[in-house]
């Protein structure tokens, strides 16, 4: 068993919940730190569900700023003998983790679907290989949203952090939100993606945003219609853009290039709408639906 530290992200007055299911892999892998970086974060950072948490609460540290959060980490796994530090796969967990491999010299694993003592476990060539690492020496991984359940209620100790924090020029100017619905993308337990067979952006808009918001999903789309210029970059699922694996995905009017494929390929239940039976996406959907998604959708979404 080794020394372990959870690295958890904060959302308002509340942890994320990648965050908590990282700390339910990271239970049974040893003897487990939480490290909460921010600025008014204490009533969020009690709640990650570790034994034994660091705040780092600090008015310099409100927006994430990768210099002074790879010093606070790096400078607490020196302290506390670390050996695997987990994060999530967020838009910071895959900023930060690389960041704090190369800070510690140590070894990277990006992305992974299982982690244990028993080693990791990651996709590679668009999920096509699932490749098995047993990594021996200090190790980061960040792990994939969704792909455990999140952890229990927390009940242990709270330390702040009074180590040293390094200086830092980057300022932050701005913060533009650039969510993709009503929830975000990757964290969310179902996605509604729109592909070409939507025809326009228009169509998109007036379809899949408003099925997204009614079923509390977040809302994609493939690189088709994003390099079309239908919506931002921020709705991309894929190799290109962002991974997801919620609980349900569902792919309307996406063909299923292998691109597409590899950024959902890991969702627990995908649903198809096509009207090309030989479309790719029907490969891996677990349901699918041959026909016009422009007399499909509107029955959908009169279930919600």
């Amino acid at each position: 068993m080794s020394n372990v530290l959870v690295i958890g992200e904060t959302d308002g007055s509340e942890i994320k919940n990648i965050s908590q299911q990282v700390a339910a892999v990271a239970a049974g892998m040893g003897e487990v730190t939480g490290l909460v970086m921010g600025s008014g974060i204490s009533e969020a950072g009690m709640k990650l569900s570790v034994g034994k948490i660091i705040m780092a609460d600090d008015t310099s540290l409100e927006n994430y700023d990768p210099v002074k959060y790879t010093s606070i980490a790096s400078n607490i796994v020196k302290e506390h003998n670390i050996e695997t530090i987990l994060l999530g796969a967020t838009s910071m967990g895959k900023d930060l983790g690389p960041r704090l491999a190369a800070e510690l010299n140590c070894g990277y694993l990006g992305d992974c679907l299982e982690a244990g003592s028993e080693g990791f476990v990651r996709p590679n060539f668009a999920g096509k290989v699932l490749a098995k690492s047993n990594p021996t020496g200090t190790i980061v991984a960040t792990i994939r949203n969704n792909a455990y359940p999140a952890g229990e209620a927390w009940s242990g100790s709270v330390e702040n952090y009074s180590g040293e924090m390094a200086e830092s020029t980057l300022n932050t100017t701005d913060i533009e939100n650039v969510g993709s619905g009503t929830v975000e993308l990757t964290e969310a337990a179902i996605v509604v993606s729109g592909g070409r067979g939507l025809e326009n952006a228009e169509n998109y808009d007036s379809m899949i945003r408003p099925l997204a918001e009614s079923m509390g999903a977040a809302a994609g789309a493939s690189r088709a219609i994003v390099d079309a210029g239908w919506v931002p970059h921020s709705h991309q699922v894929g190799q290109t853009g962002k991974t997801v694996a919620p609980e349900l995905y569902l792919a309307i009017g996406i063909s299923g290039a292998i691109q597409h494929l590899g950024g959902m390929s890991g969702s627990k239940c995908i649903a198809a709408i096509n009207k090309d039976p030989d479309a790719p996406i029907f490969k891996v959907a677990d349901y699918g639906i041959v026909g016009d998604l422009f007399e499909i959708l509107p029955i959908l979404k009169s279930k919600f």
